[in-house]
């Protein structure tokens, strides 16, 4: 069992409740959201249609990600949906004057994450009347997703992926865990080729060779240095130099010195000079 599999992970230990909804369109677009993200509980509390998830509709919109929909369990209240839960938060636009404490996403993530005695549920309201007081008033927290006042609107699965992300994002941080977790996806930095780092010797040959050719054509006088290599190698250091990018560089200086120096070995030889 990894990381994101242990009982302890939040992947394990959150839940999804979507009240009320009444597309079934959006029930499957929610179960793709929640499956891209590594969760897999999907609760829906009295949905329009009471066999949604077998809707042609459903069905299209969850695309790859079926077992979450067709795992989905369908209960008749909110109680019946927090059971088991010893934590839940309602995500809404709306604040409410007797509502629990107003948190962000993020910050709801980081509680969730932090404390792994939590069995929590995320409750999502109708797509037109949101979630009613009695619902809100049954949570610990109300999710406020701080989107543009001006526009604060946000399609159900929309709000949905919003809270998968950044539960995720909290949870591979906390955990140290890998930002992928199965196929083919791979981390922002191992997409593209990865070359082996180049070492210190290597770098410091590197610097040489490059100085050599900035002195050969006049860019840097030897005589008064001020600090263009100092800054060059604070550059290439954040860079992170691998071998054959070394390699490049090398070849760079190779290719402004060669000229150089064979017309330097004519001019001592006293031959005639072409070019």
């Amino acid at each position: 069992m990894n990381k994101q599999e242990s009982e302890h992970s939040l992947f394990t230990r959150l839940r999804f409740v979507l009240v009320n909804t009444s597309s079934p369109g959006n029930i499957g677009s929610a179960a793709r959201a929640i499956k891209t993200m590594g969760f897999s509980e999907l609760v829906l509390v009295n949905p329009r249609f009471p066999d949604a998830v077998r809707e042609d509709e459903a069905v299209a919109f969850a695309s790859g990600a079926l077992d979450v929909l067709q795992n989905a369990r369908v209960v008749g209240s909110v109680e019946e949906a927090l059971q088991g839960c010893n934590f839940a938060a309602a995500v809404s636009a709306r604040l409410r004057e007797f509502s629990p404490p107003v948190v962000t996403p993020r910050e709801l993530a980081g509680q969730l994450s932090q404390d792994t005695g939590l069995n929590a549920a995320l409750l999502f309201g109708n797509e037109r009347f949101g979630l009613p007081n009695e619902v809100v008033q049954k949570c610990q927290a109300l999710i406020n997703i701080p989107a543009n006042p001006d526009y604060s609107s946000l399609n159900l699965s929309q709000a949905v992926q919003v809270l998968a992300y950044e539960c995720r994002m909290t949870e591979l941080e906390l955990r140290g865990g890998p930002m992928r977790t199965s196929g083919d996806a791979r981390a922002p930095g191992e997409v593209g080729f990865q070359g082996s780092s180049a070492g210190v010797a290597e770098i410091e040959g590197m610097f040489a060779h490059l100085e050599e050719a900035l002195v050969a054509i006049d860019f840097l006088n030897p005589d008064n240095p001020k600090k263009l290599m100092p800054r060059l190698k604070r550059m290439f250091a954040r860079a992170q130099l691998e071998t054959e990018e070394v390699n490049i560089l090398r070849g760079i200086a190779r290719q402004i010195l060669e000229p150089k120096q064979a017309k330097a070995r004519k001019n001592e030889e006293g031959g005639p000079e072409h070019g």
